[in-house]
């Protein structure tokens, strides 16, 4: 029963520990990209059959 518990805490503390690094990074401005929409439109798609 102990290791059920310590398996919970654990699970939560690296859930959080990731979900804080994520709004780090989300709020630095690593996900911005303004280049793929403007070369996104040259690129042709010849893959429709």
């Amino acid at each position: 029963m102990d290791v059920l518990i310590i398996m919970i805490l654990s699970s939560i503390s690296l859930g959080a520990f990731f979900l804080i690094f994520f709004l780090i990074s989300l709020y630095s401005g690593q996900f911005d990209d303004y280049e793929s929409p403007g070369i996104r439109i040259l690129i042709d798609d010849f893959e429709k059959n």
